[in-house]
């Protein structure tokens, strides 16, 4: 490599000599005229002459021409003893002599200017190149960078929630520490580890935890960083990575977002052959290739594991795949215990209850909440950080900051009201919902109001009787709407959206109708991906299916509203005192809600852990299908 770089500058010198020589050969041949010696003499006799300079092998001056301007010349000079006797009788203005230029005077003149735009050349174009790894003359080095482990502070115990993985990983470290322990029984270490999971898990993270806990070389990189503009360049750097690792073994090879070159291959419309698939080409061999005793352990990760291509998945590639899920209610406690850490926590916070109102958060979410609740702290000149900013840390994080300064009229707040108190009135009078936790009718983020259920423990299954009380409770905003205002407004589009999509995934996904029975009508939900899923669409069922399912999502729907209109005329009086309740504070937590209604007052949540099922589903999950907590109803703006 370095000769080739040699040779390069070595041209590009010649280059510039050659391009020099040129220009100075022009530049003097251009502005100088050659005339014979007996013209010279007889414009000197003329008396035309004006400059001269005297060299033995070479004279030039100015001389006048026809038009009376000056023109520059230049003779070659014959033996004339009298000459300087004849610029003195022809009166010439000024005349001088030169000292003879040999050749080398000439090399030193010519090779400091090739000096001069070299060093213009190499400080303008070369160097920029070189700096920060993106070097002119190597596209095809790998630009994974090697962490030691005194630059990476995190370690293992900066990370919660996700113990299992965490010894997973640890096998893989301890692997590479004292691989005979386990070779002795004939076992082989994974090639590769894939970890996924939905965003903000701590995929990364648990890589830099990595990084921090092995005493190996650990090179990390991004997949994105492969694929460049130039055809050839990302197979090249999987190679160089790949032998990078083969110089360090034992060591890892970290990564991230690796969707970003292992997609599906052939997935497009039209060929299927270009960089990106060389460069996932490239990986597959790399990966199946070297040889297990070398100690190169890859680790990649993504939350896109259903467009990775099936051949970078099989065993032998990345034979361990580790799913990094939605931490529990003792993990979302640990995950805050860890974030803690670093603020000025007050005596009176219980992390255990805010992790219990916070179900379907994972890591990023539980930083950002403490992180907001320390910014909330400083803003009011806190000494710490108080459960009332935890707890309106939780309702920045799930609705937006407040809007208080936004101007609403008497009448659209009254509206608000009714629709927030219709939503909370029947979440209470209902048995089994989720537990009413505060309403508002102060602007946060898009909603104009909001009613927020908290459930008391991590939910994995739903019934479909609980479906149908949730339907239920987001149809009771509007349903009060209608009973007071006899009117309706564009401020439960939210709610119908939610309520929708929830009963029909309890008619074609669920078998939740007794119409169509236990039958899925439509494959899981997922982004198209290219063309590979826009061409495998069809449909699923026959249009006198189509027409039974939308009669039992309008039945189903139906059906919730009359119950929600049912309570609500029956509790009238109950609505009216909570609604005009609401229009005098604005803000209502449970206990004001049961005084206000004389219910009884709820009893006092305490710390409740819940060990993860065997199926190992998590929360967000389900929540994601069936629209599991957080059951927070938000009334959006309406449309203008």
């Amino acid at each position: 490599m370095k000769d080739k770089i040699a040779k390069q500058v070595l041209v590009w010198m010649l280059v510039f000599i050659s391009l020099l020589l040129l220009v100075r050969s022009f530049g003097t041949l251009h502005l100088e005229q050659e005339i014979d010696y007996s013209a010279f003499k007889r414009n000197l006799r003329e008396g035309k002459i004006l400059e001269v300079s005297v060299r033995m092998d070479l004279i030039r001056g100015k001389i006048r021409g026809a038009d009376g301007k000056e023109v520059s010349f230049k003779t070659i000079p014959l033996p004339d003893p009298k000459l300087v006797e004849d610029l003195e009788t022809y009166k010439v203005q000024k005349y001088n002599g030169e000292t003879d230029r040999t050749w080398w005077p000439m090399i030193v003149q010519n090779l400091v200017y090739v000096l001069i735009f070299w060093f213009v050349f190499w400080v303008l174009l070369i160097r920029p190149m070189q700096g920060g790894g993106k070097q002119a003359l190597s596209f095809g080095r790998s630009k994974a960078k090697l962490q030691s482990a005194k630059k990476v502070k995190v370690t293992f115990s900066d990370v919660a929630g996700c113990d299992e993985v965490k010894e997973e990983l640890k096998e893989i470290i301890e692997f590479l520490k004292e691989p005979a322990k386990f070779q002795k029984l004939g076992g082989k270490i994974p090639k590769g580890v894939l970890l996924y999971g939905a965003p903000g898990t701590g995929k990364t993270l648990l890589a830099k935890a990595v990084a921090g806990e092995a005493n190996v070389p650990f090179f990390s990189s991004s997949g994105s960083e492969f694929v460049e503009m130039f055809v050839g360049v990302g197979a090249s750097r999987v190679r160089d990575l790949f032998e990078q690792g083969r110089k360090n073994a034992p060591c890892l090879l970290f990564v991230d977002e690796i969707d970003a070159v292992g997609r599906h291959r052939f997935a497009g419309f039209g060929g299927g052959h270009d960089e990106r698939e060389q460069t996932l080409n490239q990986l597959l061999v790399e990966m199946d290739g070297f040889d297990t005793k070398e100690g190169v352990i890859m680790i990649a990760a993504t939350n896109r594991p259903d467009v990775l291509d099936p051949a970078l998945l099989r065993p032998g590639r990345f034979d361990r795949q580790v799913i990094i899920t939605i931490p529990d209610l003792r993990g979302r406690k640990e995950i805050l215990e860890v974030h803690a850490k670093s603020v000025k926590i007050g005596e009176t916070v219980d992390l255990a209850i805010i992790a219990r109102r916070t179900p379907g958060f994972v890591g990023a979410d539980l930083a950002n909440l403490v992180n907001e609740a320390a910014l909330l702290a400083a803003r009011k000149n806190k000494n710490f950080v108080e459960m009332k900013d935890l707890e309106e840390a939780i309702e920045r994080v799930i609705a937006g900051p407040e809007r208080k300064s936004r101007m609403i009229s008497e009448k659209e707040k009254k509206v608000v009201a009714y629709h927030e108190s219709g939503h909370a009135l029947v979440a209470r009078l209902i048995p089994g919902t989720d537990p009413l936790h505060k309403i508002s009718i102060i602007p946060r983020g898009p909603a104009l109001g909001y009613t927020l259920q908290l459930p008391t423990e991590d939910r994995y299954l739903i019934s479909k009787e609980e479906l149908l009380n949730r339907i239920t409770v987001l149809l009771g905003g509007r349903t009060a709407e209608e009973l007071v205002f006899n009117e309706i407004t564009s401020g439960a589009q939210d709610d119908f959206a939610k309520a929708t999509a929830m009963v029909q995934k309890m008619v074609t996904e669920f078998g939740m109708s007794e119409s169509l029975g236990p039958i899925a009508f439509r494959k899981k939900e997922s982004e198209i991906f290219l063309g590979r899923d826009i061409m495998a669409q069809q449909k699923e069922y026959s249009e006198k299916t189509a027409e039974l399912i939308d009669s039992e999502v309008k039945r189903i729907i139906t059906e919730s509203a009359n119950k929600a209109k049912i309570l609500l005329k029956t509790n009238f009086d109950k609505l009216k005192i909570l609604a005009d309740k609401l229009m005098e504070k604005e803000i209502l937590d449970i206990d004001e809600i049961n005084l206000a209604l004389g219910f009884p007052p709820e009893i006092k949540e305490t710390a409740k852990t819940v060990p993860p099922p065997a199926s190992g589903l998590t929360e967000k999950e389900t929540s994601s299908s069936i629209g599991l907590p957080p059951t927070t109803q938000i009334l959006p703006q309406p449309a203008t």
